[in-house]
């Protein structure tokens, strides 16, 4: 099959181009998995002993990068700009009215399109090849994802015909397909990594990874909507039928609409709305642009959004089902949560059989029993919970529930304080709050170590492999052989995480112990103050209460921590099994963050919260959770929330994340 000459190689690539285009465009391939393997085993092949005939547009060039250090900026040609949201018929109402009055009587139309959940993509295309693909960045830079993006099939790295600008971007969505995340999620649930919360970070994770050969293992897919050059089209509607002809994947039949005004926005909405179940992929609402192109520059832009669309968002997902059961978790501190056990439902992709009632108050006010048919929902579309109880079809001989008077775990008698809403089972030693602290212990947050998720440390617990934290380090692989779904690559994957995490900031482990009331933020003053664990151990009440932000129910519990002849030795313990807390780096002198409090609000392009607060504090500065006349900068990503508004008001200096790299 191997080609035999450079005619033969081309025909062979192209063959590859269209059976990728059956298989990720239409959805129908033509040949076998296998056969397709085949075909592309021979054409790397011919490639390898003719390096100098490789076309530029070779399907076999999506998998060619290797992994990279990092990803580098790159300016988009025209500034990709977010979108203002809409969550009513009304504030849709508000839309069309302005974009009318605006235009001062000239007659416009509405070109309506779903809005996927993924992440925001710019592919650039020189002389019909594909050159680079960026993130969106700060709207203005991006980075550099292109070897990520050439994983993905549905891209055409060679555009079809020849009618197209020398130079252009297009503009897209990467996304990942809900068959795709699950099965991803149910991969990283077997080795013990934490799951992806849905399909959009899932998405613009794979795109941060390093190694395009890991990101073409999420079957990423692309949609593309726009073309950021001028001229090419009169209206919006006809952008999606070019970038069909230059080969990109665009909006299906019925996921296109164009409407005259509210009613028929409202009604295009109400439809795609009721076929947002049966999708293949997540939406979160509908995007609506206003389908004449020479009206975009009229209308201009307000901020960081053009006047000309805005998206309607739909409200979260609900669905009706049965509480069967009402069950209590011990968390790592004793506090006892009531959970819903119920019957399973779909809802917003993924199947929920359980839901957190919070706390006992909730469920008194809410009047939640066993047996009840209930509304839930995913708050963000995430985490499920019940939203109210349909009373009409409760059960006659139901009872109201009560918190158990004994700890479920260690059957200890539970404990409410005066003024606190959580009652806690008051035993240090039960197994339930031990199996949460090992959990937390390993958490992202804490020490950090991948491959050991929560369902992980419930078999190492259950198997009397590890029954506190320092038992962790005494692992093996001949003790982890025993466990559900570990091979070799798994049982390797999680002794190397282990044996990373001994080397770990000094905030870390201190938020590893799992101190009462020390949160991230108290966990870095903490080592930012001590210095070392020997010194944070000796410091006495009074020296606590001496550090800014330390209040005094905060130093009494953390001296009483280190007190506890228990919580020394385990302390010990993990010292002498290896864990080497680091000391923290010395800050940055003279730098123009030195004194300064900061408040991140919004989603940064760049880096995670924690990254930048980590920045920040390097070189002197200060993070806090809220806005007041004190904090000298607020650091504003996308869809910033109340701290921005609260900035604006009190007049704090406001930085965008390209301002915030400059003076980094």
């Amino acid at each position: 099959m191997k080609p035999k000459n450079q005619q033969e190689y081309i025909q062979l690539a192209e063959e590859l181009i269209e059976h990728d285009k059956h298989y990720f465009d239409e959805a129908k391939p033509v040949i076998s998995d296998y056969e397709y393997d085949r075909m592309m085993a021979a054409l790397i092949a011919y490639e390898r002993e003719h390096p100098d005939q490789v076309l530029p547009h070779s399907p076999s060039r999506r998998l060619s990068e290797g992994p990279t250090e990092g990803f580098k900026q790159k300016a988009h040609l025209i500034p990709m700009m977010s979108l203002n949201n809409t969550y009513s018929e009304e504030e849709l109402a508000d839309f069309v009215k302005r974009v009318d009055k605006l235009l001062e009587g000239k007659r416009a139309t509405f070109c309506c399109e779903l809005k996927m959940d993924g992440t925001s993509i710019s592919l650039r295309y020189e002389k019909g090849h594909l050159v680079h693909a960026l993130t969106r960045g700060n709207g203005k830079m991006g980075d550099d994802v292109t070897a990520n993006i050439k994983t993905i099939k549905s891209v055409p790295l060679k555009l079809h015909g020849s009618h197209f600008p020398e130079v252009m971007e297009v503009r897209g969505e990467v996304y990942m397909s809900l068959d795709i995340f699950h099965a991803l999620n149910q991969a990283r649930e077997d080795e013990g990594l934490e799951l992806f919360a849905n399909p959009r970070n899932a998405a613009a994770g794979s795109l941060k990874l390093l190694d395009p050969k890991e990101v073409a293992k999420r079957k990423l897919n692309l949609v593309a909507y726009g073309i950021a050059q001028d001229g090419l089209v009169e209206m919006q509607e006809e952008v999606h039928e070019t970038l069909k002809k230059w080969g990109f994947p665009t909006a299906k039949t019925g996921h296109l609409a164009v409407c005259k005004n509210v009613e028929e926005i409202v009604a295009f909405a109400k439809k795609i709305e009721k076929e947002r179940d049966k999708l293949p992929f997540e939406i979160d609402g509908i995007v609506i642009k206003v389908n004449e192109l020479k009206y975009h520059d009229l209308l201009g832009v307000t901020g960081k959004a053009p006047r000309f669309a805005v998206a309607y968002k739909f409200a979260p997902e609900q669905a009706c089902t049965r509480i069967h059961e009402i069950t209590v978790q011990v968390g790592r501190t004793g506090v006892l949560t009531p959970v819903a056990e119920l019957d399973p439902v779909f809802l917003a992709g993924s199947t929920i059989s359980r839901a957190t009632l919070h706390n006992q108050e909730e469920v008194a006010r809410k009047d939640i029993r066993v047996g009840d048919t209930v509304i839930i929902e995913k708050a963000g579309d995430v985490i499920p919970q019940v939203v109210k109880v349909d009373f009409q079809k409760r059960l006659a001989d139901s009872k109201p529930w009560h918190m158990p008077k004994h700890c479920p775990i260690c059957k200890t008698e539970v404990v409410h304080h005066a003024g606190e809403v959580a009652v806690r089972c008051p035993n240090p030693k039960c197994g339930g709050q031990k199996m949460r602290r090992i959990i937390y212990f390993a958490s992202k947050h804490a020490m950090d170590i991948e491959h050991m998720g929560e369902r992980v440390v419930e078999q190492l617990v259950e198997r009397g492999l590890i029954s506190c934290v320092s038992d962790i380090y005494l692992l093996d692989a001949f003790s982890l052989a025993s466990l559900d779904g570990f091979k070799e690559k798994s049982i390797r994957n999680l002794l190397d995480s282990i044996e990373a995490s001994k080397k770990c900031p000094l905030s870390r482990f201190i938020m590893g112990l799992g101190i009462k009331y020390v949160g991230t933020e108290t966990a870095e003053l903490l080592a930012e103050e001590a210095g070392s664990l020997e010194k944070l151990m000796e410091l006495s009440e009074e020296d606590l209460l001496a550090i800014d932000g330390i209040g005094e129910k905060t130093a009494r519990t953390i001296a009483a921590f280190f007190k506890d002849k228990d919580n020394r030795e385990e302390i010990e313990l993990l010292l002498r099994h290896g864990v080497v807390p680091q000391r923290m780096k010395q800050k940055m002198s003279g730098h123009v963050f030195s004194g300064k409090t900061f408040v991140l609000t919004g989603t940064l392009m760049n880096f995670s919260r924690d990254e930048a607060a980590a920045l920040v504090k390097e070189r002197g500065g200060k993070v806090s959770g809220s806005v007041s006349k004190k904090t000298d900068f607020v650091l504003v990503g996308e869809d910033p929330g109340s701290k921005y508004d609260k900035a604006k008001e009190l007049g704090v200096p406001i930085l965008s994340e390209e301002q915030f790299q400059k003076m980094l």
